[in-house]
């Protein structure tokens, strides 16, 4: 029990396998599930996220693989996982470079997934259920966008692509329509995931997920730790049987 509540502990302060394993003494092949059992565990039971009055929605690209299985060992790519928006075209899971879209309130929670692609029909089922009808969402100009008042949104825009950042749409001298809350929290995403090297496509979507619940109870470090085994004492409904 010892060992398992420090594991915790050291992922609080976003340690990597390898540093948790040198402080426990153990091997890193036992650290890895020990982690996962961790994150998972926080990801099944936080409460899905639900957005209204002023939403951001905004994506970015991380560089992250397949992993190679030979006999018992799993190769992962050994470069640090880098976010940035590909020069040419559009990530997506085969180019290695997977969407990740974030949806965040203004003043308050956030969801972020990994998506197979940045099309209409993969983002529509995505919006609907985190955010409430009506809500005004503000985007960079993107054709996936311009669907927004279609699907019951109250959309807006600006224009990165020509060198705007934020705008001043009803001429009261306050330039709100912006995308600045989302690319703030990409630079936090990007720091925190920066000691994680080598994240395969298949375990990103655990480690966003954690890093969600980390944004949403607003605490790092030490003090994290409590929300965590707050939320990992809670039970998890199963359909067969509800809580």
């Amino acid at each position: 029990m010892r060992v398992w509540i420090l594991s915790l502990y050291f992922i609080s302060l976003n340690l990597y396998n390898s540093q948790i394993a040198q402080e426990l003494r153990l091997n890193p092949d036992d650290v890895q599930p020990m982690t996962e059992q961790w994150r998972g565990g926080i990801v099944a039971r936080q409460p899905e996220p639900f957005l209204s009055g002023e939403v951001e929605g905004d994506e970015v690209y991380v560089v992250a693989g397949h992993p190679v299985i030979r006999g018992f060992l799993m190769r992962l790519k050994t470069r640090p996982p880098r976010m940035a928006v590909p020069a040419e075209g559009r990530g997506t899971l085969e180019n290695e470079k997977p969407p990740i879209f974030g949806m965040i309130q203004r003043g308050g929670t956030v969801a972020v997934r990994m998506l197979e692609n940045v099309q209409p029909a993969t983002i529509q089922p995505l919006i609907e259920p985190f955010i409430t009808p009506g809500t005004r969402v503000y985007t960079d100009e993107d054709d996936i966008d311009h669907r927004l008042p279609d699907w019951g949104f109250d959309h807006r825009t600006v224009g990165h692509g020509r060198g705007e950042y934020a705008r001043d749409e009803d001429g009261d001298g306050f330039h709100e329509d912006h995308v600045n809350t989302a690319e703030g929290f990409w630079s936090w995403l990007r720091s925190w995931l920066r000691p994680h090297w080598g994240i395969s496509q298949e375990k990103l979507p655990l480690y966003l997920g954690f890093f969600e619940f980390v944004y949403n109870v607003r605490r790092r470090g030490r003090v994290l730790l409590g929300s965590l085994l707050d939320t990992l004492l809670q039970p998890v409904a199963c359909p067969q049987n509800p809580i």
